[in-house]
């Protein structure tokens, strides 16, 4: 991180400073259900307030058409939740870089502090337009990222501003990068890398990369029966994906020739539906009948996984074991989680998406060591590739 200013090196005293952050919260009925994103922002919000800032927040929040205001994505709530947390009022303008925002933003005193709406509802956000980067970039003076969640997106808000102002990355931010890039580079070992997910496709380029990293490679969720096809298995009515069938092969020879042990399930838990109550049966891998499907890892495997990760120094895990949005298909990514959260020894990072919600669902956050709040910033930084939002801050 040595060629990014830190916010630690900021003196933003009387200074307006625009500060991107990551409220893309979930809201229900006017209130936001899980204030995490929120509260992994506070260390740098703080440290702006007790500088005497004037602090100018600004996010996205799910995905508004860009044609306008849209009730359902206001970041109202997100405001509210804040001052909650801080005790103290926070502001709220009703536009992005309208009247609204520049005027708030003008008649803020130092220590206060403002959230925008909604990024998004501007269509210029996500296209990096320079004229909105120039109206955004004019009402500070300074500009922070902390939003390690949209890193990977070059948008108005992540680089283009950055450009504009004198740049700094945030406590977030800064531990999110040095957290991931410090494990990829120089891992404790034994290092067990634990991908779940749908689709190879998807998970390709992870892969990848961390079968150049890892001792130990996991894999679960839908994207092992395009593996176990390769295996010459049969996967009944399971997810696959035909054309990646020859490439599993190619990585299952790769990572027997680099000596990375590549672990696949050797039981599954099939149904005959995609459903709460479908009817289940636990088999072995050679086993799957021909009209079911699987959803989650079975009993024999949750073992062998376990005892991977019990032997590990480093746990890298993104992607679930199986369907866990459903009761009767969450116990594989239950027991991974169980797992990891039972290896207190080891460096264990959560790399952001559903690995997240899962340890959250069974409240075993507490005993990671950490939890990216980036899912796909996250796999694009252990990919190898250039994040947008972190360059700009070079």
């Amino acid at each position: 991180m040595s060629e990014i200013k830190s916010i630690e090196s900021l003196d933003a005293s009387g200074k307006r400073v625009l500060v991107r952050v990551d409220f893309n919260v979930p809201i229900k009925d006017g209130v936001v259900t899980d204030d995490t994103r929120i509260r992994a922002a506070l260390p740098t919000i703080e440290r702006l307030i007790q500088q005497g800032a004037r602090v100018i927040l600004m996010s996205h929040r799910g995905r508004p058409s860009g044609a306008g205001f849209e009730p359902e994505y206001s970041l109202a709530p997100a405001a509210a939740r804040l001052a909650d947390i801080l005790g103290a009022p926070v502001a709220f303008a009703s536009d992005t870089v309208g009247e609204d925002a520049q005027a708030k933003a003008a008649a803020l005193e130092d220590g206060q502090v403002l959230l925008l709406e909604n990024l998004r509802f501007d269509k210029r956000e996500k296209k990096n337009d320079p004229a909105f980067c120039e109206e955004l970039a004019a009402l500070g003076e300074l500009y922070v990222n902390d939003a390690f969640g949209t890193a990977h997106r070059a948008h108005a808000s992540t680089a283009g501003v950055a450009a504009l102002l004198p740049s700094y990355a945030g406590y977030l931010m800064q531990r999110e990068v040095s957290t991931l890039t410090g494990m990829l580079d120089a891992p404790k070992r034994p290092f067990v890398a634990i991908l779940g997910g749908s689709k190879v496709s998807d998970k390709i380029k992870v892969i990848d990369a961390l079968m150049e990293k890892a001792d130990v490679l996991i894999i679960g969720g839908g994207m092992c029966f395009t593996f176990l096809l390769a295996q010459g298995k049969s996967v009944g009515a399971s997810l696959k994906e035909l054309d990646w069938v020859d490439r599993a092969a190619d990585m299952l020879a790769k990572a027997e020739e680099k000596g990375v042990k590549l672990l696949l399930p050797v039981d599954v838990v099939c149904a005959d539906r995609f459903a709460e109550d479908a009817n289940t049966v636990t088999v072995s891998v050679d086993d799957s009948p021909e009209d079911m499907l699987g959803l989650d890892i079975g009993p024999e495997t949750e073992k062998l996984y376990a005892q991977a990760i019990s032997e590990a120094a480093s746990v890298f895990w993104n992607g679930p074991m199986g369907v866990f949005e459903m009761k009767a298909f969450e116990h594989g990514t239950k027991a991974v989680a169980l797992a990891v959260a039972d290896n207190q020894a080891a460096d264990t990072i959560i790399g952001g998406g559903d690995s997240v919600a899962a340890v959250n669902k069974f409240n075993l956050a507490e005993k990671m060591t950490f939890i990216s709040t980036g899912g796909g910033a996250s796999m694009e930084l252990v990919q190898g590739e250039a994040l947008p939002g972190v360059e700009a801050l070079r």
